[in-house]
């Protein structure tokens, strides 16, 4: 089961180190594996689950890195957001 998987009332509570996101990359890693593993088989129906798992993963990493940087950086971000926009 994916790490990302945390009981409701622990969300937001977990400190995010090094480790972890070490342990969500290989995991990503091995999803990776696992779902064009399935694809050259033709079981593209088996990789949809991991599929998501993968798309959760990912989608938590940024959220990270995005929290990091705004924490270290936000006048940069602000001004990156106006010129965009």
């Amino acid at each position: 089961m994916s790490i990302v998987f945390v009981p409701r009332k622990l969300r937001g509570t977990a400190k995010v180190n090094q480790e972890t996101i070490q342990r969500l990359l290989d995991e990503n890693d091995q999803l990776i594996k696992c779902i064009a593993e399935y694809m050259q088989k033709g079981r593209a129906v088996e990789c949809v689950q991991y599929q998501q798992i993968l798309h959760r993963n990912i989608v938590y990493l940024a959220t990270i890195a995005d929290a990091r940087f705004l924490s270290c950086c936000p006048v940069e971000y602000s001004r990156h957001h106006q010129r965009t926009q």
